[in-house]
């Protein structure tokens, strides 16, 4: 900082003044200070801010999936809102162990981020007590709950599970099965529509439970474990997501079943190709990248010192109607 204030004719502490806080320096010293930067390839030593500040400018990020687009779409609306405000993401991949959530929280606190991003509700009792003892923002996304560790912005999954119930009994379907993951929110909207199809007078006649996450693969087997193992003939598919929907459409298509006569498929997640499917995939929308710059905007507020309106926000869903079912 020093080489940077000579070469632009301030001083260390206007320099430092300058990239802690660039409103505190006129704009004509700011283009001087970044012309000197640029010239030395000074880069700032955060870790040195940080002790200063006690901000370390980190926002600390756990998902299940970096290769899911229904994870990286939130991800990315919620990141955009952060970069915009000066805050830098800390990401790492979880998968759906909460053991493996509570190693990575430790490892992440050990940086001092400033907030935490995490997927879904359910955590050790460990990795509550590390995160409420850090007492930094934590938002906890695609889930609610009414006991949040600070903040939760989602929607109900077993909402989704009935509505979905309802749209097939509405459709006239007397006979069901279930494919999915066997992840907690995957688990809560198959069981919601089991017991909501049920109560409509539908009988389920299966279900396939994978443990691993959703994949085009696992459609494709849920379907023949279906016909082969549940006898399975006729009725309508809830999937827990839509690539395993696209698995189940291209089994059947194999085996000659007609879709949405003999079978009918229902998605969830409402990705880029549903619509483009032969037939187009009826599904359940969630707008993802609102409910990532909700989350930010959540987020943001608690680190101006200031509180969201509401801890708990409740984004909605939307069925999509579509050839499929």
């Amino acid at each position: 900082m020093a080489t940077v204030g000579r070469l632009a004719g301030v001083s260390q502490v206007t320099v430092s003044r300058a990239l802690s806080d660039p409103s505190k320096v006129s704009p004509a010293t700011m283009r001087r200070i970044r012309d000197a930067i640029d010239i030395t390839g000074f880069v700032p030593n955060a870790v040195a801010g940080a002790l200063a500040s006690r901000r370390s400018k980190l926002i600390s990020a756990l998902v299940p999936s970096l290769t899911n687009t229904v994870y990286a779409s939130m991800m990315q609306s919620f990141s955009d809102l952060m970069r915009d405000n000066g805050y830098e993401l800390l990401l790492s991949e979880c998968g759906f162990q909460a053991e493996t959530e509570e190693k990575l929280i430790a490892a992440h606190l050990s940086r001092r981020p400033d907030a935490f991003y995490l997927t879904g509700i359910h955590h050790t009792t460990r990795a509550r007590q590390m995160l409420i003892g850090a007492d930094i923002p934590v938002v906890e996304v695609w889930d609610l709950t009414d006991t949040p560790i600070d903040i939760c912005v989602g929607f109900d999954h077993r909402e989704v599970g009935r509505a979905m119930a309802d749209f097939a009994a509405d459709a006239g379907y007397r006979h069901a099965a279930t494919v999915g993951a066997g992840d907690a929110r995957a688990l809560r909207r198959r069981d919601a529509f089991a017991d909501r199809f049920a109560a409509r007078g539908g009988t389920c006649a299966g279900d396939v439970t994978f443990q691993d996450s959703a994949s085009v693969a696992h459609g494709r087997e849920g379907l023949s474990r279906l016909i082969d193992e549940h006898g399975f003939s006729s009725g309508v598919i809830a999937c827990s997501s839509d690539l395993m929907a696209e698995g189940i459409l291209i089994e059947a298509q194999k085996r000659r079943l007609s879709v949405p006569d003999q079978i009918g498929v229902l998605g969830f997640g409402d990705q880029d190709f549903a619509a483009h499917l032969e037939p187009a995939l009826s599904t359940v929308r969630v707008d993802r990248p609102a409910l990532g710059t909700t989350a930010a905007q959540a987020v943001l507020k608690r680190l101006h010192g200031s509180n969201p309106e509401h801890s708990r926000v409740d984004i909605g869903f939307q069925l999509i109607r579509r050839g499929s079912a």
